[in-house]
This record gives structure tokens, sequence and C-alpha cells, in this order.
């Protein structure tokens, strides 16, 4: 021990649910489903049932990896240990981008969702009370997080709930496709698979949240069994959850173009659903949707600074530092939460260009991880071991190439800068700094 505080073990497996739930932010379907019914033809729930399917194979890879490798470094940690430690300090960097500018795309849409119901008070004052509370929310122990991030997330599955409750007395008394259970919003004769796959493109980055528990290893009981249970819990919650609110709306709206912007149509289809009653607590729903995301956000990006300052990569004193008391990288927190300032000067485009780059580098690598780790290191080769080392991370690894294909060319030069800059640090840091890196060992 070198006398340093450390992060505590407190967490259980229904605090890991809630804080990838909360992180995951199920109110999202909402948000996205008029484009993607548009994109996919009116098949969202089946593009959400392929998202899920396909993320499930990066989500096992996750799970291998907190096994092998129990840290907070999550992809950071995984890729340094197996392929290279200047690799993984690049992975980490860039998976920054993915956990540092979610918390300012929540403070941005709590901005927006505030000023459309008070418009006499400044966007920017919503935004900064959202950053100072969240903030202070992280100075307190994980517990605190998750406690208050459980209320969050229960308020909105009982909203998707009542909302289910609301879309069958409509089906029943006729409206959209007139019966309860269908077929169609799932298949169709005119279903396209390549609209199929593009609308799953577009909500993959909703399904972020399963792997950011990985940051949370350290401050769990019994990490390496927890959080993988915790990561399969949280997609499989997370896609029931997608795929049954986004079955009712579409069962409700066979088609979109009779909304009047399906591209911003979720304030309408409550409207629709349960009157301006109901469109209420939807607007109160996704207020909570965005405060416990930028809340366990923070919780996760702090964590990943801790473990990249406590490897030496960052400066240790600052980054590597652990609170006595509170048990919380409380100069972290307060660097984030300075960070997050920026959103007010910020838009809701760049900061999500910035996210997707970060997430998909993670996911890749990790998925990479396992092969290295595995079949390289650790000769497990018998025959069946290749399947889940070798082929279910290469399907993982093939999802993921296909959302490298269809990400948007700004998000990709955003974060081909942000890793040049990483790269620079990287040379400064070892070649003219000459600084000490150091491996964390981990036992068998």
């Amino acid at each position: 021990m070198n006398g340093r505080a450390e992060l505590t073990r407190s967490l259980k497996l229904w605090h890991i649910a809630v804080i990838g739930l909360g992180y995951m932010a199920p109110m999202a379907v909402f948000d996205t489903f008029g484009i993607v019914a548009e994109e996919t033809g009116g098949h969202v729930p089946a593009a959400y049932a392929v998202t899920l399917l396909a993320i499930l194979f990066t989500a096992a890879s996750y799970g291998k990896m907190v096994r092998a490798f129990p840290s907070a470094g999550t992809a950071y940690t995984y890729t340094q240990q197996t392929i290279h430690p200047y690799a993984g300090f690049l992975v980490g960097w860039a998976a920054l981008l993915d956990y540092l500018f979610l918390p300012m795309i929540n403070a941005l849409l709590t901005g927006v969702y505030l000023s459309s119901v008070f418009p006499e008070v400044p966007t920017g004052w919503w935004i900064l009370g959202f950053i100072v509370l969240i903030t202070l929310l992280n100075v307190f122990r994980v517990t605190v997080t998750a406690s208050v991030n459980s209320f969050l997330v229960l308020f909105q599955i009982a909203f998707v709930v009542l909302f289910a409750g609301l879309s069958i007395r409509g089906l029943v008394q006729g409206e959209g496709l007139g019966n309860v259970f269908s077929i169609q919003p799932f298949f169709s004769p005119d279903l396209s698979v390549v609209a199929l796959l593009s609308g799953a493109s577009i909500l993959c980055f909703s399904f972020l949240g399963f792997d950011a528990v990985t940051t949370l290893t350290e401050e769990t009981v019994e990490a390496k069994k927890t959080i993988p249970r915790g990561i399969l819990l949280v997609a499989l919650a997370g896609g029931a959850l997608f795929i049954t609110a986004s079955y009712f709306m579409q069962s409700l709206f066979p088609d979109v173009s009779v909304l009047s912007d399906p591209e911003a149509a979720s304030a309408e289809i409550a409207l629709f659903i349960g009157g301006s009653v109901f469109q209420l607590l939807f607007l109160a729903a996704a207020l909570s949707s965005t405060l416990a995301s930028g809340l366990v956000s923070v919780t996760s990006v702090t964590r990943l600074l801790y473990a990249m300052g406590r490897d030496g990569y960052l400066p240790r004193k600052w980054f590597g530092y652990v609170h006595p008391k509170l048990k919380t990288p409380l100069l972290n927190v307060l660097l984030v939460g300075t960070l997050m300032l920026s959103a007010l000067y910020l838009d809701l485009l760049t900061a999500t260009s910035f996210i997707n780059f970060g997430a998909l580098i993670a996911f890749s690598f990790v998925n990479l991880s396992v092969i290295a780790y595995y079949l390289r290191l650790k000769q497990e080769r018998r025959m069946a071991d290749w399947w889940g080392y070798l082929l279910a991370p290469l399907i993982g690894t093939a999802f993921i190439a296909f959302l490298w294909i269809s990400l948007d060319i700004k998000s990709m030069m955003l974060g081909l800068f942000w890793t040049f800059v990483g790269l620079v640090y990287l040379f400064y840091l070892v070649k003219i700094k000459g600084a000490r890196l150091e491996l964390v060992k981990f036992d068998e």
C-alpha cells in the first residue's frame, strides 16, 4: 500500500443495474422514434431488437475482460494489459470523449426542456444549475449517487409502464393499427434489411450505459461476478424498455408522416396519448432522464480519469487522488464540473459528434482485447474456446465496423483530431519528460 486513500467497495448488483439504466436514459426512445421510424419504414422495434442482439456480443466481451482485469479503467485498462500500454492510453484518451461530453449533452437538453416551460428564464441559468447539482451529488460517496439515480430511473420506468397502458387503451379503441398485438412493427413484406441496419446504427448509441458500469468495478462488491451480471442486466432491461415503448408508439403511429414534425415527435405523441397532463408528465420524465444520465456519466468519467492518473498517464497528485473520508476522486469531480461549463457555449450536434467516436473506439478495442488476451496471451485454444474468445468478439467487432462506416464525417474528424492531441501528449510524456508509467498487476 502507498498510504493513499483508495476507492471502497460498497455497490451491489441493484446499484450497478440502476446506474447503468440511468446512464442509458430510457426516455431516449421517445427522442429518436420519429427519425428511426422514417429510416426503417415503420419498424422501430425491429431495429431495436437487431441492435440489442448485436450489442450483446460486445457486452459479453466487456464481461470477459472485467473478470480478467477488475479495474475502473475499463477499455483503457483492457487494451493496456492485452495489446500495448500506449495503445491502452490512446483508447482511454478517445473514450474520454464519450464520458466527458455526455454530461454536457444532458445539460444542454435540460436547458432546452426547462426553457420550453419557463421561457422567461435564460437557458444558461438552467444549464448552470444542472452542472452545480450533479457535481455536488458526485462529491459524496458513490452510494449517494446510486440512491438518487434509483429514484430517477424508477420514475422513468413508471412513465413507460403508464405510456404502455394508455397506448393499449387507444389501440383497443381502434386507434393506429387497432390491435394490441401485431407483428407489423417487427415485420412486413416491404421491410428493407438495409433500412433496418441503418436504423440500428442510429439506435446503437441508445445502449451506451452497459459499458459505463465497468468504471465502477473497484467500488463494487465481488466485482468479478457482479459487474458482468450487471452489464447483461442493463443491456437486456434497457432493450426491453426500448422495444416495449417503441412497439406501442409504432402501433399507434404506423405512418409517422401524420406527425407535424417526425424528428421532434415526442411531445406531440405524449399530447395525443394522454392530453396536456400526460405531456407534463413526459417533460418530468425527460428531465429525470437527463439528470440520471448526467449524474452517472460524471461518476464514470471521474473513475476513468482516476485510473489513468493512478497509472501515471495523467498527473497522479491530481487525477489519482481519492478523498480519505468521501472515498471519491474529489479533484476529478471538481475538474469535470468545471469543464462542463463549456456546455454554455456548445451545441448539441457538436457534443454528440464527440461522443460517437469515443464510444466506437472503446467498443472496438474491448472486442479485440478478448481475442488478444485469451487466445494470444492465455493460449486458450480448445475447441470450446473458439466461440467465446474469437467468433463472438469478431461478430461484435463486425457490427461496430458497420457503425464506423455509418459515422458522419464531423464525428470522424473531431475524433481523429482529439486522438492526435493524445498522441502528441503521449510522445511528450514518454520521450521528452521520461515519465515512469506503471502497469497495474492483477492477480490471476
